[in-house]
């Protein structure tokens, strides 16, 4: 299948539709999380986006040729951290405000840099080291408030729990982007996703003996609504980074945190606080200034090669 062309208008949209699915699907999680376990969760989030992730690679034309791998073994490393990602964030939402959930996560951008250049050996320069530090600085801020558990002890110690594993969501989701990367090289988008899918179904079944509850009806329609959003939002957001470069799109992923605080409020009564606003505010800084570096590195690159090669 061809490259598509640029097409700055419908990445931006498919990238919008895909915050928006995911902040549906984080919310539906939350809404199901007060009895069901996290395990149990993303069993459900998998396995009810495996018809749409099939339907969409069907409408590609890649059904009988997009899922073969040449590299299983990275397949589940891939999928093994990226399911205890999804574990740690969706007990999270169980434990702490939707946004404040959110604004921890956004550290996974900003610690990308550092596996990237552990484990892909890309270089990193002080600029880049300088963003990674100030949106460092604002994870603490916000989780700060919740780690007074560990020297007060009238301090909620599931507070601080919750913002440990929103913190660790952020961390494995980071490496799990860099297997991703490592897998672009040899395996087509479609198998990327749809063996994701697969290995998050059968290892979240582990869980089973521990602590599976028969959802009620409210229950079970926001699980699958999780999975279905998931999935819907997982193709957008593939959509998106093939029609225009990550530079361009990867900045809209922060509307989610307006969403985030929008349906904390009228949804579950939750009220963001000056010290969590003053924290998102610096990962967001990090973030926009690592895509601006990346997006000026690329175009350095672009006109090098352009240099070099020979004019006819």
């Amino acid at each position: 299948m061809d490259k598509p062309v640029q097409n700055i208008p419908k990445a931006i949209f498919s990238k919008l539709g895909a915050v928006v699915f995911f902040m549906a699907m984080a919310t539906l999680v939350k809404i199901a999380s007060e009895r069901v376990p996290p395990g149990q969760t993303v069993f459900f989030r998998s396995i009810c986006a495996l018809p749409i992730i099939l339907g969409w690679i069907a409408m590609r034309g890649e059904l009988m040729t997009g899922l073969k791998t040449s590299n299983p073994l990275g397949h589940f490393w891939r999928g093994l951290i990226g399911v205890t990602a999804m574990s740690m964030g969706f007990a999270a939402l169980g434990l702490l405000p939707l946004s404040e959930v959110k604004a921890i996560q956004y550290a996974q951008p900003v610690l990308v840099v550092i596996f990237a250049a552990m484990f892909l050996g890309e270089r990193v320069r002080a600029f880049r080291l300088t963003a990674v530090a100030l949106g460092m600085i604002g994870v603490l801020i916000i989780m700060s408030p919740r780690l007074t558990a560990f020297s007060d002890a009238g301090a909620d110690p599931f507070l601080a729990l919750g913002a440990i594993l929103a913190f660790g969501s952020a961390v494995l989701a980071g490496l799990a982007h860099v297997f991703v990367r490592k897998l672009t090289m040899s395996e087509p988008t479609s198998a990327i996703v749809f063996w994701f899918s697969i290995t998050a179904t059968v290892l979240s079944l582990i869980t089973l003996p521990f602590g599976w509850v028969w959802p009620t009806g409210p229950e079970a329609a926001a699980l699958i609504g999780a999975g279905i959003c998931g999935g819907i939002g997982q193709i957008l957001m593939t959509s998106s980074y093939r029609y225009a470069d990550a530079s361009v799109v990867a900045p809209f992923e922060y509307f989610s945190i307006l969403l985030a605080i929008g349906i904390g409020y009228f949804v579950f009564a939750e009220v963001p606080t000056l010290v969590m606003l003053g924290g998102i505010a610096l990962i967001i800084a990090a973030g926009i200034l690592i895509i601006w570096r990346e997006h000026k590195l690329g175009h350095e690159r672009k006109q090098a090669r352009k240099a070099m090669t020979p004019q006819g």
